[in-house]
């Protein structure tokens, strides 16, 4: 299978692409010699806390908004930063994120109402799509994802159950699809979109993983070159930008004309009025590192096939994503994302985590009960052969008796119970605290998500089986385990509306 999914070719960026007009302006600013009697606090005094811990130049950069000749008046730098990053992604128009694609994930939950009625979309979005349920008040026909029994991890829809989904679903505002997944599997976005369009609906790309798509002809094309509507990029994940900057970009399309002000609207809702300068300048600089950086990004590359090339050679371990072409629903993957299947090797990914963590002082970015997932940044060389190196130091305490079928057997997904509420309807109502037991048959007032990755197990409306309890309880107990939503870490307790 080809994991480069209809690349645009090989291009020299623009000249105005060599700049960074916000990032610029604002450390012009920064050069004057100002006293600062506003906010923030800290006033960017040589002496403080925050100055001694980050470096004067953090402290010196961190200025509010509504700065004349920066944010605030005609054809701003902020203006021309958001332009270039639209021309960049192929967008008619880009908003500048500073809480996160969770934030860019709401408000395009938000703007739906406006469209239909309901959201068909797929099962395994992240849980910020469902606080956007409930801030929508939408309901919601849900289109199961493919799982990997094996890894026991979900990837994405096809065309053809977005399509059966869209048929009974007359009122549909939207259709809102994950792509690629947190392990890096790449859906047929084209495919997808046509089937939207042809009932007449958007189609609504959480692309927080796929950032970098479409800057490099070494990478997957990017959502809105396929016909997305709406997508949603975590600029901070793979592109570079400080955590918690992301953008939102729209396409000029069908949609457009009628979802530009309403987006604008609701981002100016639930948009910071103190956006951090910080946060701004490093998606323009991103932006600037992505389209000018196409050595380093090939670099990138290369290491991440280096990575799987000895991870296959030597034996122990395997590649995920080697097992993509049995899935209809993906058509390609992400190279900089490397996911490893360690049960073959004889440990699990919550343990080869814990160990590469502790022992080794190497991050991975996620673990399940079956795998590991290593993300190479687009534009950063890391020490490959460390991580390699370290990777098969690990011990293997799946050994001896039983070993061959604990490996067999990871911790499986469960299914979700039956909606019996909308999200919103579940998440206002009363609701009790009860023992997790004694929740099951009840109704979710909470979204709960093992995280990392972060894809909801559970949406407040939805019955509580006790499949579910046991997979959140195990995930909670294994080494690094963390429930989203949770009342407690060990997820003794469970809200539920009162009945």
């Amino acid at each position: 299978m080809n994991s480069r999914t209809t690349p645009p070719p090989s291009r020299s960026p623009a000249s105005d692409q060599l700049r960074a007009p916000y990032a610029e302006a604002l450390l012009a600013h920064t050069e004057r010699d100002w006293l600062r009697l506003n906010v923030p606090g800290h006033a960017a005094a040589p002496g403080s806390g925050l100055a001694g811990y980050f470096g004067s130049r953090v402290t010196d950069l961190d200025f509010p908004p509504l700065l004349d000749g920066i944010d605030l008046g005609p054809d701003t730098p902020l203006d021309e930063a958001l332009s270039l990053a639209a021309r960049a992604w192929g967008a008619r128009r880009t908003w500048f994120l500073t809480n996160g694609a969770s934030q860019g994930n709401q408000i395009a939950s938000m703007v739906t109402p406006a469209l239909g009625r309901t959201l068909v979309v797929q099962r395994s979005v992240h849980s910020s799509v469902v606080d956007g349920l409930v801030l929508s008040g939408l309901d919601a026909v849900f289109v199961q994802p493919s799982v990997d029994p094996v890894q026991g991890i979900a990837h994405g829809v096809t065309a053809e159950d977005v399509a059966t989904a869209l048929g009974r679903t007359p009122d549909a505002a939207a259709v809102y699809i994950v792509s690629p997944s947190y392990f890096g599997a790449v859906a047929d976005v084209r495919a997808i979109a046509d089937a939207a369009h042809a009932a007449g609906v958007p189609l609504i790309v959480d692309e927080a993983w796929g950032s970098h798509f479409g800057i490099h002809p070494a990478l997957p094309a990017g959502a809105l070159s396929l016909g997305a509507d709406l997508v949603t990029s975590s600029t901070h994940k793979l592109a570079g930008s400080l955590t918690q900057s992301a953008m939102l970009h729209l396409a000029e399309g069908p949609f457009a004309d009628r979802l530009e002000p309403l987006v604008d609207r609701a981002f100016r809702l639930v948009q910071s009025t103190s956006a951090s300068a910080l946060l701004t300048a490093s998606l323009d600089l991103a932006r600037r590192a992505l389209v000018v950086g196409a050595d380093r990004i090939t670099g990138s590359v290369e290491a991440a096939d280096k990575v799987r090339g000895v991870i296959r050679a030597l034996g122990r371990f395997a590649v995920v994503s080697d097992s993509f072409h049995r899935f209809p629903d993906i058509v390609g993957a992400d190279p900089l994302r490397i996911a490893i299947d360690t049960r073959a090797g004889g440990i699990t990914g919550h343990e080869a985590r814990r160990l590469l963590f502790r022992d080794h002082q190497i991050m991975v970015e996620v673990a399940t009960d079956a795998a590991i997932v290593a993300v190479i940044g687009a534009g950063s060389a890391p020490d490959t052969d460390r991580f390699v190196e370290a990777l098969h130091c690990l011990p293997s305490p799946l050994t001896g008796s039983g070993a061959d079928a604990a490996v067999r057997a990871p911790l499986p997904l469960p299914q979700p119970g039956p909606a019996r509420l909308t999200a919103r309807e579940a998440f206002l109502s009363p609701a009790l605290l009860v023992p997790a037991e004694e929740a099951v048959g009840m109704v979710s007032a909470d979204t709960l998500a093992a995280y990392p990755p972060g894809i909801p197990n559970v949406l407040p409306g939805e019955v509580i089986t006790a499949e579910t309890v046991d997979f959140l309880r195990r995930t909670a107990a294994a080494p690094g385990g963390h429930v989203r939503g949770a009342l407690d870490p060990a997820v003794a307790r469970l809200r539920v509306v009162a009945p």
